[in-house]
């Protein structure tokens, strides 16, 4: 036996022959943790969500204060009969605008309405002065029709309210309020949007709201939803429990695992200070059933190994000898598959892998020695024999179709996961459908981004940034001269609504200053002269920073805003590669101008999509590596380590093809389920090759071997996953949260695919390959199988 073993079964005799302090200690550990319990919060920031070493999240970081960032709501108010400009309509979208204005956490310097006291309508007086005045005074008395009809036409003349501020048909206009970022309180700034459109509805009037903080909202909103459904999925996974086990003893041990397991996996959140994401909490929720699925498989095993000895004692420890070490492997195949999610830079999957990480590997500790321990203790169940259900007799019957057609069932493997791998190169990365995929596409979200995007040029802005090396570089006609050319290249691109930058405004008002003169709308040749047209414009407001939304104070940073309809990947991709174009032919050709990207909800998604795409790529090979390597060097052989690779490559490639077909994109919210999802499976398969390793100790016979592990550990796997499945699947039926069902839909399927990997294709790969470690068999594993069968004082081989 190696120094290794010798090691290992030293501290087993050690534990179990304390059963009951190694527990004290345990729960000791347990009140520990769930006195951190009650500091944890639960909320949603931003930041969070960006990937911060980014360049396009540098950028947004540096301009968000001055030209605005992603964290904005939109509001729009519609009239449906008609247009908005009658008095009654003018004083409520005044009145929505101040409500909006007043919302918590709103940065009041960045809000945007044409009743808004920040947008003027400017004109040159007869003495030629240039003046501004609102658009609209709540003071005022009734506007008579003429009234009505000349602000109507003075809205029309300024191309920075007519489209992006009211719609073409003059029936919707828009009201934007950016939110100053960290940790604010969504769910109160929420509630007062939401009651806010409920108090100025109106008969005939629409109010829609859009935005990311609108769509975090709703997600707090069905927060209490999630826990319902948490309860209502633990109701359906202990009534199977009860089904299955007949017992006591098979359901609240597996669950009391689960519940020590959870309350470490929380008090760890609160030990590192981390915040509990709304968004993120389907991955505590599968670590949670991974300790489930590891309970059922020690108690399976427990109840195996009573029909043998009949000592509680000796079938416990037996259990643990057993099943600790592979079960051990997969935890830490969990683990990894978490940790790794690390390596992108966005900061809520870094918590989520720091905190995710700890809470799977404390598994082996309050599950998978726990568990052992705390049967050992106990008495005797007076129930040992599972009854013959219906699993049993489908577990026996597939058994024999794969001892009977291993060739077959690989062959079909192989052209599955070639097919699978053609599918799934035509996964999305980001969104594949306008609106959020967050919620279903009849919410009340979609319907009012939908309804917005229609009104208007879009909702979704790109920032695409200019910056020249002096001071006031921005005034300079060729570099004016450049920015025009970008907009009209960017214009050529179909997506794009329309565009807004310092071009336009100089343009406008030179044409302005010449009697309102068309033919004057150009940009002007000398730079003295657009400093003069730009001190023009700024006198004419008494709002300080009136030139603040183009350029910043030292005139040497502008904004270009590009709008886009949706934020789709491919809208994303195209309106991206489209700035580079240009940018990459063009640089250079004035001195001294450089041209950043990107900022806005386009350049913000464009950055989380492309840190998303980095961190799967990096990260599947990584898991997959590693797990080949731990499983390699655990069982001393490269066969083992290959056969755990062909069983992880078969799951992830058809679950990207599923991902392909449903049109799931690859995004933050996805990436930690699929790396999850494969350290979820790999249990699986780990259980079954080392169950196959055993029997073949006992019987020698290869065949057999692979058939009583199916009908053992396979049943085994087969109940765990059905458990699963059948808690996650409630989700697609009872959440509004359109991503909870969806993120059911691909863990059921990454479940199905991985427990096929296991049952199938694993057992076949051993028939048909051979693989030495299990037909030839190590000392270690022939000494430790004995070691068992010499405990008990009585054996039926």
């Amino acid at each position: 036996m190696s120094e290794q073993s010798h090691f290992f079964n030293r501290v087993e005799i050690s534990l179990f022959a304390n059963p009951k302090l190694v527990l004290l200690a345990i729960f000791a550990m347990t009140l520990f943790f769930a006195w951190q319990i009650p500091s944890v919060k639960m909320y949603s920031d931003f930041a969070d969500l960006l990937p911060q070493k980014h360049p396009y999240i540098e950028l947004h970081n540096e301009i968000k204060d001055n030209f605005g960032g992603a964290n904005v709501i939109i509001v729009g108010v519609e009239v449906e009969e008609g247009n908005i400009f009658s008095n009654e309509t003018l004083e409520l979208i005044h009145q929505v605008t101040q409500a909006v204005d007043n919302l918590p956490g709103v940065n009041h310097n960045l809000v945007s309405s044409f009743t808004h006291r920040t947008t003027r309508k400017v004109w040159l007086t007869e003495m030629g002065n240039i003046v501004s005045d609102p658009y609209y005074r709540p003071q005022d008395p009734l506007m008579s029709a003429e009234a009505l009809t000349e602000l109507s036409k003075a809205v029309v003349a300024n191309p920075q309210v007519y489209g992006p501020l009211v719609s073409s048909d003059m029936k919707t206009a828009l009201i934007k309020a950016q939110l100053n970022e960290g940790a604010l309180d969504y769910e109160k700034t929420f509630a007062q949007l939401q009651q806010l459109r409920t108090d100025y509805a109106r008969e005939g009037i629409n109010i829609y709201a859009t935005g990311q903080p609108v769509l975090v909202g709703w997600a707090y909103y069905y927060k209490d939803q999630i826990f319902q459904i948490l309860v209502f999925t633990a109701l359906i996974m202990v009534t199977l429990l009860i089904f299955h086990f007949r017992s006591w003893y098979g359901v609240l041990v597996p669950l009391a695992g689960v519940l020590v397991s959870t309350t470490w996996g929380i008090g760890i959140i609160s030990l590192f200070g981390y915040n509990l994401d709304p968004l993120g909490l389907v991955i505590p929720f599968l670590i949670s059933a991974r300790a489930m699925s590891h309970g059922i498989q020690l108690v399976e095993r427990y109840y195996a190994e009573l029909e043998e000895t009949r000592n509680s004692h000796d079938a416990a420890r037996r259990t643990f000898q057993n099943l600790f070490r592979p079960g051990s492997l997969g935890v830490v195949s969990d683990a990894v598959g978490l940790l790794l999610i690390a390596i992108g830079s966005i900061p809520l999957n870094t918590k989520l892998a720091h905190y995710s990480s700890l809470w799977a590997l404390s598994i082996i500790i309050t599950v998978l020695l726990a568990v052992p321990l705390l049967l050992s203790v106990l008495p005797i169940p007076s129930k040992t024999q599972l009854k013959q259900n219906v699993l049993r007799h489908v577990a026996d019957s597939a058994s024999g179709v794969v001892v009977a057609n291993p060739a077959l069932i690989l062959m079909v493997g192989l052209v599955l996961t070639v097919g699978g791998g053609f599918v799934a190169s035509h996964v999305t990365i980001g969104e594949s459908e306008p609106g959020s995929p967050i919620l279903y596409q009849d919410h009340d979200y979609n319907i009012s981004s939908k309804a917005i995007n229609d009104s208007f040029p879009g909702s979704e802005e790109l920032y695409i940034v200019a910056e020249h090396r002096d001071e006031g570089g921005m005034k300079k006609p060729e570099v004016l001269r450049e920015l025009e050319a970008l907009q009209r290249h960017m214009l050529l691109d179909p997506d794009v609504g329309g565009s807004k930058g310092m071009p336009d405004l100089i343009k406008q008002v030179n044409r302005l200053l010449h009697n309102n003169d068309p033919r004057w709308q150009q940009i002007p040749k000398d730079e003295f002269y657009v400093g003069g047209l730009m001190f023009a414009y700024m006198a004419s407001s008494p709002i300080p920073g009136a030139l603040k939304e183009f350029v910043d104070p030292s005139e040497r940073v502008a904004n270009l805003v590009f709008f886009y309809k949706d934020h789709q990947g491919e809208t994303i991709r195209r309106a991206i590669h489209t700035a580079k174009q240009w940018i990459e032919e063009n640089d250079g050709k004035v001195d001294g101008l450089s041209i950043r990207l990107a900022g806005g909800t386009i350049g913000v998604t464009a950055a989380m999509n492309e840190a998303a795409f980095d961190t799967n790529k990096v990260v599947l090979p990584l898991v997959f590596l590693l797990i080949f390597a731990f499983v390699m060097i655990f069982y001393r052989s490269l066969q083992a380590g290959f056969m755990m690779f062909v069983a992880m490559f078969f799951a992830t490639t058809l679950t990207y093809a599923y991902m392909g077909l449903a049109e799931v994109g690859i995004n933050i919210n996805t990436v930690p389920i699929i790396a999850v999802g494969v350290g979820v499976g790999i249990d699986y398969s780990i259980y079954m090759m080392d169950r196959i390793r055993e029997e073949m100790v006992r019987r020698g016979d290869l065949r057999e071997s692979v058939r009583a592990a199916l009908r053992t550990t396979g049943l085994a796997v087969s109940f765990t996953a059905i458990t699963l499945i059948a808690g996650i699947v409630m989700w697609i039926f009872l959440s509004d949260l359109r991503f909870q069902a969806d993120a059911a839909l691909l863990l059921s399927v990454m479940v199905v695919l991985n427990g096929i990997a296991a049952l199938w294709l694993v057992p076949s790969w051993v028939l048909v390959f051979k693989p030495k470690f299990i037909t030839q068999l190590s000392d270690d594993a022939g000494e430790i199988i004995q070691r068992n069968h010499s405990q008990a004082p009585s054996e039926d081989l």
